[in-house]
């Protein structure tokens, strides 16, 4: 397939790709003419790329993943150790966050909870 059908099919947009593949992290056949030639099995790999950079990983993260995860990538290697150190930081990473949120959540419920009594206060002096 092309990298237009590829962009298509994966919402992936074509600079997208290219730099993925400058990253090493897809690897399509080259064509007599040069032009890339990606099977079908790297719609998935796309995808995949794709939601680990929504979920905050950097390029050499992702990199490391598509390198040593046959979870990812089905190839014949094991899982890394340095894989599974990266999934385990990124885990308590998002914890943090999830915390962080959590704490902000808490503040502002308090917040409009003071403001909606204010508001009641005001409206039976008035």
């Amino acid at each position: 397939m092309k990298i237009s059908e590829l962009s298509v099919q994966t919402g992936a947009s074509m600079r997208s790709l290219r730099y993925y593949e400058e990253k090493g992290l897809i690897h399509p056949k080259r064509l007599d003419n040069g032009y890339r030639d990606y099977d079908e099995s790297i719609l998935e790999q796309v995808k995949t790329i794709q939601l680990y950079f929504n979920l905050g990983l950097s390029t050499d993260e992702i990199k490391e993943i598509v390198d040593c995860d046959p979870f990812v990538f089905p190839y014949e290697q094991l899982i890394c150790d340095d894989v599974l150190e990266l999934y385990q930081n990124k885990l308590t990473e998002v914890e943090q966050q999830i915390n962080t949120l959590k704490e902000v959540k808490s503040r502002i419920e308090s917040r409009i909870q003071k403001v909606e009594e204010l508001r009641v206060s005001m409206n039976r002096s008035t």
